[in-house]
C-alpha cells in the first residue's frame, strides 16, 4: 500500500497556502519560487541542485506552453494586420444585427465557442472565435472578462468535459475503467448535463448583476458605416480570414487533427493571414517590415501574459510524473498522482465517502493543469470501488472525468486558463475568480446527481 512521504505532505501544504494566496488575491509567483525550491531540496538534499530544479523546471514548463504562447502571438499579430487595413469591421457587421444585447451575445459566443471546442478541441477553438467572435461582442458593450468567462465555461468546460465528437476523454476513462465507451458516455451524460446546466445558470445570474448598472454600447451606425468607397482589399482580407479558419475545422475533422495538431493549423493559417493583410494594405516593399513589426508585438503580448504563468505553472507541472522525471530523473513520481492513489486506498467503503474520494482525487490530480493526466486514475479508481462495493463505475468515474476536467482542462487554475486569457487579454487570476462561483456551484450540483445516480 502506498505511504505518503515527507515531500507528499510539504506538497500539499504548499498546494494549501497557494490557494488562500490566490484567493486573497495576491500574486503566488514568488511563494511558487519558494516553493520550487524547497520541494527540490526536500528531494535532493542539495542547495545547488536546488536551484538547478529552479531553473530547469521553468525550462521544462516553458517547453509545454511554448506552442500555445506561439499560436496566441500568431493569432494577436494577425488581429494587428486585419484592424489596421479594416478588415475587422466587415468580418463582424453581418453579425451586427443578430447579437444586439449583451445577453445574446452571451449565448451567442458561448454556443459557437461550444460547437468549435467540440469539433477541434478548445485551445485551437480560442484562436478561431477569439478572432471573429470577440468584437461582436465588446460591441455589445459586454465586458471582456465576462466574454473569456463566456469562452472559457462553454469550451474548456463544457465541450472538454463532455468530449462527445472526438471522445478522447472518454476513451481513456472507459479503458482505464474496463468498461466500453459506448456503455460509459451514456452513463455520464446526464452527470454532464446537470453541471452544465448549473454552471451557465449561475454564470448568466452573475453576468446580468455585474452589467446591470453598465449602459448598452451602441453599434456602430451601418450607414455611417458604409458612407465612402469600399476599401476592397480589405473586403477581400475579410472574406478570406474566416474562409481559411473554416477550411481548417473541415480538415481538422476530415483528417483528425487534434490538439497540438490541430492548433498548428490554426497558427500557420494565422501567420499567413497576416502576411496577406500587410501586403493589401502596404503593398510588398512596406509588408516587409509591417509583418516585422506586427509579430513582435505579437509575442511581446504572449510573453507578457505567460511570463509570471512559467513560474506558477511550474510548481504544479513539477507534481506531475512527466516534469518530476525530467527535473529528478527517472526514479522520481508524479506527486499529485501519489496522493491521489493514496486517498483511494484509504477510503471507508461506503457509497458516500467513496463519491467524495472519488472528486478528491479528481481535483487533486487536476491542479497539474492538464485535464486528462488525471483521467486513467479517475477510472481505475473507479473499477477497483466497483469491485469492493455495489455501485455504478461508469457515473464514478463519470464525475471524475468531469470534475478533473474542469478543474485542470480547466476553468479553476491559472495556468489552464492561459489560452483564453491571452486571446481575450485579461488576467488570468481574475478570469479563475468569476469562473469559480458558478463552476463550485456545478461541483455540488453534480456530487448530489452522482450519489443519485451512482
Amino acid at each position: 500500500m502506498l505511504e505518503l512521504s515527507f515531500v507528499h505532505i510539504v506538497y500539499l501544504v504548499l498546494i494549501a497556502i497557494f490557494l488562500v494566496t490566490m484567493m486573497l488575491k495576491k500574486s503566488i509567483v514568488v511563494p511558487c519560487v519558494l516553493g520550487i525550491l524547497l520541494i527540490a531540496y526536500v528531494i535532493t538534499g542539495s542547495v545547488v541542485q536546488s536551484f538547478q530544479a529552479l531553473f530547469h523546471t521553468i525550462v521544462w514548463a516553458g517547453d509545454e506552453l511554448f506552442g500555445i504562447i506561439t499560436v496566441i502571438a500568431l493569432v494577436v499579430a494577425m488581429s494587428k494586420a486585419l484592424n489596421e487595413i479594416g478588415s475587422d469591421q466587415f468580418m463582424v457587421r453581418p453579425f451586427q444585427k443578430m447579437i444586439r444585447s449583451q445577453s445574446m451575445a452571451f449565448f451567442v459566443l458561448g454556443l459557437v465557442m461550444f460547437v468549435v471546442s467540440l469539433c477541434i478541441w478548445p485551445s485551437p477553438a480560442v484562436a478561431l472565435v477569439g478572432a471573429l467572435m470577440l468584437p461582436l461582442a465588446k460591441n455589445t458593450g459586454m465586458p471582456i472578462l465576462w466574454a473569456a468567462v463566456v469562452m472559457n465555461l462553454f469550451g474548456h468546460g463544457m465541450a472538454l468535459s463532455g468530449d462527445f465528437f472526438i471522445q478522447g476523454a472518454p476513451t481513456i476513462s472507459a479503458t482505464a475503467a474496463n468498461t466500453s465507451v459506448s456503455a460509459y458516455i451514456p452513463a455520464y451524460f446526464p452527470l454532464w448535463l446537470i453541471m452544465s446546466l448549473t454552471v451557465l445558470v449561475v454564470a448568466f445570474i452573475q453576468f446580468k448583476r455585474d452589467t446591470k448598472s453598465m449602459p448598452l454600447t451602441p453599434l456602430p451606425d451601418q450607414d455611417a458605416v458604409r458612407e465612402g468607397p469600399v476599401n476592397r482589399k480589405a473586403l477581400l482580407v475579410a472574406i478570406c480570414t474566416p474562409a481559411a479558419f473554416i477550411l481548417d475545422v473541415i480538415l481538422m475533422v476530415r483528417m483528425n487533427l487534434q490538439g497540438g495538431d490541430a492548433t498548428a493549423l490554426v497558427g500557420g493559417t494565422a501567420i499567413c493571414i497576416l502576411i496577406l493583410a500587410d501586403w493589401m494594405n502596404k503593398g510588398p516593399n512596406e509588408m516587409l517590415e509591417m509583418v516585422s513589426d506586427h509579430l513582435k508585438e505579437g509575442f511581446a503580448f504572449g510573453i507578457k501574459i505567460f511570463a509570471p504563468v512559467l513560474v506558477i505553472g511550474g510548481f504544479f507541472f513539477l507534481g506531475g510524473e512527466g516534469a518530476a522525471k525530467a527535473v529528478f530523473g527517472a526514479q522520481a513520481t508524479g506527486l499529485l498522482a501519489d496522493i491521489g492513489t493514496y486517498l483511494a486506498q484509504t477510503v471507508p467503503l461506503s457509497k458516500f465517502p467513496v463519491v467524495l474520494v472519488q472528486a478528491a482525487v479528481a481535483f487533486i490530480t487536476g491542479l497539474d493543469g492538464s485535464g486528462f493526466s488525471g483521467l486513467p486514475l479517475c477510472g481505475a479508481t473507479a473499477e477497483t470501488f466497483s469491485n469492493a462495493l455495489s455501485i455504478n463505475k461508469e457515473v464514478l468515474a463519470g464525475m471524475g472525468q468531469i470534475i478533473t476536467i474542469w478543474v485542470g482542462g480547466g476553468t479553476l487554475i491559472p495556468w489552464a486558463v492561459i489560452p483564453v486569457a491571452a486571446i481575450c487579454g485579461v488576467s488570468p487570476v481574475e478570469l479563475v475568480r468569476k469562473n469559480f462561483i458558478p463552476v463550485l456551484c456545478g461541483f455540488v450540483a453534480l456530487l448530489v446527481a452522482t450519489l443519485i445516480l451512482v
